[in-house]
């Protein structure tokens, strides 16, 4: 038999055997999770290149994050494929990653990467539509940009059914895409490209144009025509609810509104300047050849231009010309328009010269 001493000296000696392999795999196994922390921030927090190589690439919605992953990593943008989708997974971003199409470079980490899917920072071609566009500038704006052709956004912008489905009034979508700023994701057609500026027009000034109380004798549809004249005229927006006061005092009286800007509405080949053939050509927009408003809006007026005929300035004047600063000069009566004229158009003839058959024409005030 064992002595009890001896037993338990050998028990002891196993014990400190079983201790020393134990601190040695807790040593092993923390020197492991340090390693593996740092490569894995490496991995996770620098980038593999310095920003200079650009890719696009789509996340389909209910789409498989391993693929994704492995598109990304044969574009260079990662490293790794396998740690992305671990980390993304462990960190609890898998399932809120969004769908669309990103653009990324190589000069970001995949945790920015990560962190740009989770928040739907998907990529955007974006454009400015500068306040009393008409839909033939905008059409021009989106070509020049390589977005879309000329001739297929007009065709949009006429689309009875598309016309049906958002509701509008008019011939086109002209007078309803509100100015503003907007991104076209890829994929997104003319349509939806409309959709979203009528959108914005609803958001931005539905409740106003129609809730609020309209000067008598227009419509909704009336008080955006209006607008879109005054926009055009416009060149300091202080000014809109005075001009709006001269077009509403004129058809009134029944006066013809006698504006440039819808002498050449449509005219492609407008230069800029608003010469005599222009207001002498025959065209259903033109109010020096037509009484009332033109037949539907000439361009897509701000919000301040539609609040500017909803509460018009109360004046009595009936004309009004340009100075050269931008502002204007507005007259009560056609003496002193034609004073007017004189003053800042040197050179222009005098209203009555312009058109003898009616002195109750406004003449060139641009």
């Amino acid at each position: 038999m064992h002595h009890p001493k001896d037993m338990a000296a050998d028990l002891l000696a196993k014990l400190t055997r079983l201790l020393r392999q134990q601190r040695i795999a807790l040593a092993s196994a923390t020197t492991l999770l340090v390693v593996g922390t740092v490569i894995g921030s490496l991995f996770l927090l620098t980038p593999p290149g310095r920003g200079e190589k650009v890719v696009l690439a789509d996340f389909a919605k209910g789409g498989s994050l391993k693929r994704f992953a492995e598109d990304l990593e044969k574009k260079r943008v990662i490293r790794s494929q396998r740690l992305f989708v671990l980390y993304a997974r462990l960190g609890g971003d898998a399932s809120r990653l969004q769908a669309g199409t990103y653009r990324f470079t190589d000069g970001l980490s995949p945790a920015e990467i990560i962190r740009e899917m989770a928040r739907g920072e998907v990529y955007e071609q974006r454009f400015a539509l500068p306040e009393g566009y008409s839909i033939y500038q905008v059409a021009e704006l989106l070509e020049g940009r390589k977005l879309f052709t000329r001739e297929r956004f007009l065709a949009a912008c006429s689309d009875g059914k598309l016309l049906t489905e958002l509701k509008l009034p008019g011939k086109s979508v002209e007078g309803y895409l509100y100015p503003s700023t907007y991104g076209i994701r890829p994929g997104m057609d003319e349509a939806a490209t409309i959709r979203a500026m009528v959108g914005a027009f609803r958001k931005s000034v539905g409740e106003m144009l129609f809730k609020a109380p309209v000067p008598a004798g227009l419509t909704r549809h009336q008080i955006v025509i209006l607008a879109s004249v005054v926009e055009k005229e416009a060149v300091v927006a202080g000014e809109q609810p005075l001009i709006a006061s001269v077009f509403l005092n004129r058809l009134r009286k029944g006066m013809p509104l006698q504006s440039d800007p819808t002498a050449v509405y449509g005219v492609r080949a407008f230069a800029g300047k608003v010469r005599k053939a222009d207001i002498q050509r025959e065209n259903p927009y033109n109010t020096y050849l037509i009484k009332g408003l033109p037949p539907g809006p000439i361009g897509n007026p701000s919000a301040s231009a539609i609040k500017a005929v909803l509460q018009p300035a109360t004046s009595p004047y009936l004309y009004f010309v340009a100075r050269n600063d931008g502002t204007h000069q507005f007259s009560t009566t056609l003496e002193e328009h034609n004073r007017a004229v004189s003053r800042y158009l040197k050179g222009k003839q005098p209203v009555a010269e312009i058109r003898n058959d009616n002195p109750n024409i406004a003449g060139r005030r641009r």
